[in-house]
């Protein structure tokens, strides 16, 4: 499975933004995509996941309410909408999918996208 993210920008505190990412190859194998960020010298963070087939979606606490993850199968693509931006949403996010996975461990993911910066300025 190939991932590619996209829809990173510089944004107000405030605005929102919409990344995408889009998957392509043997996507019939994927259970899950999650997306993740990683802040400077930070670890990855786990953001938000959806299970391919049914839709169920898992947040961190941290975005609850504010983003939505949501997926387009028919154009193998997930979403994540982010509304409410705060700086210290200020990462680079990548997408992440598995054949078996939907949990909220980084390294327990197969595939990864390349990331896409979202800068949030106050």
């Amino acid at each position: 499975v190939q991932l590619q993210a996209s829809g990173g920008g510089l944004v107000q505190a405030g605005g929102s933004l919409r990344l995408s990412c889009a998957a392509s190859g043997r996507t019939g194998s994927t259970y899950a995509i999650a997306w993740f960020r990683q802040a400077p010298g930070k670890e990855h963070e786990f953001v938000a996941v959806v299970t391919w087939s049914s839709g169920v979606t898992y947040y961190a606490d941290s975005v609850k309410g504010r983003f939505t993850i949501s997926r387009h199968n028919d154009l193998n693509t997930v979403y994540l909408q982010m509304n409410s931006l705060k700086p210290e949403d200020t990462a680079v996010y990548y997408c992440a999918a598995d054949r078996a996975y939907s949990g909220t461990t980084a390294s327990d993911y197969d595939y990864w996208g390349q990331g896409t910066l979202v800068t949030v300025s106050s």
